[in-house]
């Protein structure tokens, strides 16, 4: 038996799995600073208690687990951005605010965007924690652009490529 037997959490982590998690980690603490922004923009109570629920019960549960292995590894944290206040969506001046379109495309851009990333962390992880863990990541992701989607067509924001309609 070698050192990748037995329980997955006591095997050591490779070069790549560690980076992976590192900069997912960074780019999480950095878009729940985005997400806090955009929550502070939207105007749409059905956009903000989606992006509100994603932030909760998605995104900063990823921050706590992905800290934890890394932590559990002796690898050194990233730093967070500051958390920005909340702000009432009257008082940002209308040339500076996004609109709820804009909101939901960028925030399903990210989603997109992420889903891709976990898979490529599943492909590499040879420890089946990690790769179960973005497993997880990517089918929550899932669900939530699913939501947006719904979101996006129910409210007209959705902008279909030309449609083949005969």
């Amino acid at each position: 038996m070698g050192i990748l037997s037995g329980k997955p959490e006591e095997e050591p982590l490779h070069s790549g799995e560690i980076f992976n998690l590192w900069n997912h980690l960074f780019a999480t603490k950095s878009y729940l600073v985005t997400l806090q922004i955009f929550i502070n923009h939207t105007g749409d109570k059905d956009l903000k208690a989606l992006l509100e629920d994603l932030m909760e019960n998605c995104i900063k549960q990823e921050e706590q687990q992905t800290e934890a292995i890394l932590t559990a590894n002796g690898i050194r944290l990233p730093p967070a951005p500051p958390a920005r206040p909340n702000v009432e969506v009257k008082d940002i001046p209308a040339g500076a605010r996004f609109n709820d379109p804009e909101i939901a495309l960028l925030v399903q851009k990210e989603i997109a965007t992420e889903k891709m990333q976990f898979s490529y962390i599943m492909g590499i992880s040879i420890r089946e924690d990690i790769a179960e863990m973005y497993g997880e990541f990517h089918q929550q992701r899932t669900e939530y652009e699913e939501k947006l989607l719904k979101i996006t067509k129910d409210k007209g924001w959705l902008v279909p490529p030309p449609l083949m309609l005969k």
